[in-house]
């Protein structure tokens, strides 16, 4: 890769938030939007949203979810109902107090989530078990004003789906969030190529409002980690604060049981830095707005742009997401493009290829090259992607493994995580001890691993409740 091209992002090894953040910039997935802390998605970084869509939208319909859309400004009134959720989400609100040409009445919160006005639809909706389970899903824009931002990661505007779903019981509601935790972390797996760690979180760390919280956690190359996706099981709170009654089998009337899920455009960060390397991103097949790139070689040569668009025909018509660069830009630069956006397979096809019948292949992921026949390309382009697409899973899965450290130290656990490391470690499962440990070292806990009470707690020495991972976050 030349030189100069690869001095337009820092050095991944030295200094990674700067190459997140040239690489997203460079290799136009996004833009800084002209209000501080927005952006824009352009059209590569939307594609992939795209592709995540598909995937949840299949999912989300074979378990019996329907799309839907809610307003998103919320009476400042509803945010007040629930206590505890409208003190979680205080400081980040953007309220909207002047419209029409005159001060409002009533102030109006720009959602930074739905729980509140879905609730509230939800009370005339939901008047018998009858009407149960009700599992609704919409797909929107977030506002929460945040001080510090970067793009796709943490921006005061993003874009998510919230799924919002009323249940009989605790326990169908329970089953309902694991149930799309395992979603959300099949959707990591199979689409994004993202091994995580799933499971409950703290006391400390669950949701404003929620009784239980569980998250899928992604570790990136620098070691810290990414929630990646969270369900919520919120008891009768939101049910009892939006009078959400039905009357149940026995004719009595009863509060009804809710939860709420999601996951954001934050998955494109994480898919940036699970996977990137000093050449730029590194797209995962089952993903890549652009699977594979055709590059002519000698394209002023007769018969070279007409193979290439052969070729390129072939590819699209059997369900590839194939594009020909016939630019006037040299080969070279074209590499080093399709490189820097981590387009999976590269095809050279100039008139030595076409003479012998090849083609000849690069793949983004191992550098590998090698010469495929016309005759079958397809076929083998194909297996190809398979392949890489399990191999950036494999190598994700080891860098992941790798950076999980087990430690009843509290020292050497600070010291493993300050290296880039993830800890496993026992704690007590007090708030206030959880507190102290973020207070003095900014390190936070991730999700629970395992119930456990025949150890110390890492920092009070104190009996255990479980095994939960400790690490820094974006």
């Amino acid at each position: 890769m030349a030189k100069e091209f690869v001095s337009d992002i820092a050095d991944i090894n030295t200094d990674f938030p700067q190459w997140y953040t040239d690489v997203v910039l460079k290799t136009e997935m996004v833009d800084y939007g002209p209000v501080k802390g927005t952006m824009v998605i352009r059209p590569y970084g939307y594609a992939i949203w795209e592709r995540i869509q598909e995937y949840l939208n299949t999912e989300f319909r074979r378990v019996g979810v329907k799309n839907a859309y809610f307003p998103m400004l919320i009476p400042e009134s509803f945010l007040k109902r629930e206590a505890e959720h409208v003190e979680g989400f205080a400081p980040e609100v953007a309220v909207v107090t002047y419209a029409g040409g005159k001060d409002l009445a009533e102030r109006l919160i720009i959602r930074p989530t739905s729980e509140t006005i879905i609730c509230e639809m939800f009370s005339k909706w939901v008047k018998s078990y009858r009407d149960l389970p009700m599992k609704i899903n919409q797909w929107c824009n977030v506002v929460r004003w945040e001080k510090t931002t970067r793009p796709f990661l943490r921006t005061s505007e993003f874009l998510w789906q919230e799924g919002h779903t009323v249940q009989a019981s605790f326990e169908d509601a329970e089953q309902d969030v694991v149930k799309m935790l395992n979603i959300y972390k099949d959707c990591l797996t199979n689409l994004l190529a993202i091994p995580t760690l799933t499971g409950k979180k703290s006391e400390h760390e669950k949701f404003a409002g929620a009784v239980n919280t569980y998250s899928v956690e992604a570790i990136m190359k620098d070691g810290k980690c990414l929630q990646s996706g969270t369900t919520h099981n919120l008891g009768q709170n939101f049910a009892k604060s939006s009078d959400i009654k039905f009357l149940n089998k026995n004719e009595e009337l009863e509060y009804a049981y809710s939860t709420s899920w999601g996951v954001s455009t934050r998955l494109i960060g994480a898919l940036v830095m699970t996977h990137g390397d000093e050449r730029g991103l590194k797209m995962p097949p089952n993903v890549a707005p652009i699977q594979v790139v055709i590059i002519p070689i000698a394209s002023k040569v007769a018969g070279v742009l007409e193979k290439c668009d052969e070729v390129l025909n072939a590819l699209v018509n059997a369900g590839f997401r194939a594009e020909c660069d016939n630019s006037n830009n040299t080969p070279g630069w074209k590499f080093n493009e399709y490189e820097m956006k981590g387009v999976p397979i590269r095809i050279e096809i100039g008139p030595r290829d076409i003479e012998n019948g090849v083609a000849t292949i690069v793949r983004r992921d191992t550098h590998a090259k090698s010469q495929l026949s016309l005759s079958n390309l397809t076929e083998q382009i194909d297996l190809t992607l398979k392949d890489i697409q399990a191999n950036m899973l494999s190598q994700a899965e080891e860098n992941m493994r790798n950076a999980i450290v087990e430690t009843e130290d509290f020292d050497e656990m600070v010291r493993e995580i300050n290296s880039n490391k993830v800890a496993l470690s026992y704690h007590c499962g007090s708030i206030e001890c959880e507190d102290e440990i973020k207070n003095q070292t900014t390190i936070t806990t991730r999700n629970i691993h395992s119930y456990d009470s025949e150890h110390k707690c890492v920092f009070c020495g104190k009996p255990s409740k479980y095994r939960i991972y400790f690490g820094k976050q974006y």
